[in-house]
C-alpha cells in the first residue's frame, strides 16, 4: 500500500487502486476546470443560443439549458475524470447502497438546519445593514453586493416561477433533481473523495465546501451555502453513500422552490431583513438551534464512528 495516503477513517487505496496523478491535483483540476466551464462556458453557450436579450428567451428552453449545463459541465467531468484517475468510478463518487436509517439521520439534521441557517442569513443580513448605515465603506460593499443579488434572485426567480403542472414538473426536475445529481457526484464524489485520500477529513470538506458555496455566486447566501456543504460533506464521508447527500441536496432545493411558489419573491430574497424587534427572535432560534444541531452532530458522529470500517467489510465480502 503507498504509505503516502492516509489510513484514517476513509475507503483506502486498496479499494481506489493506483491513481493517474496525485488525488489533490486532481481534485483542485476537477474544481477549477468545473467552475471555469460551468460559469463561463454556460454564459458563452446561453449567449450563443439566446443572444443579450434574455426577457425575449423562451423560460423552458431556458431551464433545459440550465439542465443541460450541470449535466455537461458537471457530471461528465466529474465521471470523466474519476475514470481517468481512478480504476474504480463506483468507489470515487461513493456509489455504495445506504442503509435506509441513514436517510433517516441525514433527513433530521437537515430539518434542524435549514432554520438555524434561515435565522443566521437574518442575522446577517440585519448586521450588514446596519454597518452600511454607519460605514461609507461597507455601503459602498453594500450596494455591490445588492445589485449582483438582485441578478441572482431575477435569475432564479424566471426559472422558478411556473404557470401549469408541466412547469411545475420542470422546474423540480431542473432547480431539485439535476442539481442534487450533478453536483453531489461532483463535489462529494469525486473532489471532496480525491481530498480524503490525502488530507484530514475535515480538511476535505472545508475545502470542497468554501469552492461549492462560491459556485453558486449568492454573495448573501455564501456563508449558509458553505455551512450546508460542510453538513452534505460530513454526511457523506460518516455514510459513504452518495445517495443520501443527493437526497439530503434535492430535499434542500425543493424546500427552497415550495417556499417561492407559495410565498413569493420578497420572502425568497435574501436581501430582505427583519425589523429590530424580530432579530431578537431570530438570535434566539439561532442560539436554541445552534445547541441542538451541535448536539445531533455529536450524536451522529458517534453513532457512524465505525461506518467506514463496515462498509470496506461488506466490500471485502463481494
Amino acid at each position: 500500500m503507498n504509505q503516502d495516503y492516509n489510513s484514517h477513517n476513509e475507503i483506502t487505496p486498496k479499494s481506489i487502486n493506483n491513481p493517474t496523478i496525485s488525488p489533490i491535483k486532481a481534485a483542485t483540476f476537477g474544481l477549477i476546470t468545473v467552475f471555469i466551464l460551468y460559469q463561463f462556458g454556460g454564459a458563452i453557450l446561453t449567449l450563443l443560443i439566446f443572444g443579450l436579450d434574455f426577457e425575449k428567451a423562451d423560460v423552458n428552453a431556458m431551464r433545459l439549458l440550465t439542465m443541460g449545463g450541470q449535466i455537461l459541465f458537471i457530471l461528465l467531468p466529474a465521471l470523466i475524470l474519476s475514470k481517468g484517475v481512478y480504476e474504480d468510478v463506483t468507489k470515487v463518487i461513493r456509489a455504495n447502497k445506504p442503509q435506509l436509517k441513514d436517510f433517516g439521520y441525514a433527513i433530521l439534521g437537515l430539518v434542524i438546519l435549514i432554520p438555524f441557517l434561515q435565522s443566521m442569513l437574518n442575522i446577517q443580513v440585519y448586521i450588514l445593514d446596519k454597518l452600511a448605515d454607519n460605514f461609507s465603506l461597507f455601503n459602498s460593499f453594500k450596494l455591490f453586493f445588492d445589485e449582483l443579488n438582485k441578478l441572482v434572485d431575477a435569475s432564479y426567480g424566471n426559472l422558478l416561477s411556473a404557470g401549469n403542472v408541466f412547469e411545475y414538473v420542470i422546474v423540480i426536475l431542473v432547480i431539485a433533481v439535476t442539481p442534487a445529481i450533478c453536483e453531489e457526484v461532483f463535489f462529494r464524489g469525486f473532489a471532496q473523495k480525491s481530498y480524503e485520500l490525502k488530507l484530514k477529513p475535515w480538511a476535505a470538506i472545508l475545502i470542497t465546501s468554501l469552492v461549492f458555496g462560491l459556485y453558486h455566486f449568492n454573495p448573501y447566501g455564501l456563508v449558509a451555502l458553505i455551512a450546508l456543504g460542510m453538513y452534505f460533506g460530513f454526511v457523506a464521508y460518516k455514510t459513504e453513500s452518495i445517495f443520501v447527500v443527493m437526497v439530503l441536496h434535492f430535499l434542500n432545493n425543493f424546500f427552497s422552490i415550495i417556499l417561492y411558489w407559495f410565498f413569493g419573491e420578497d420572502d425568497f430574497s435574501t436581501t430582505s431583513f427583519d425589523p429590530p424587534e424580530e432579530i431578537f427572535t431570530d438570535l434566539t432560534v439561532f442560539i436554541i438551534l445552534g445547541i441542538l444541531f451541535t448536539a445531533y452532530l455529536v450524536f451522529f458522529n458517534k453513532n457512524y464512528s465505525n461506518k467506514i470500517s463496515e462498509v470496506e467489510n461488506d466490500m471485502s465480502n463481494l
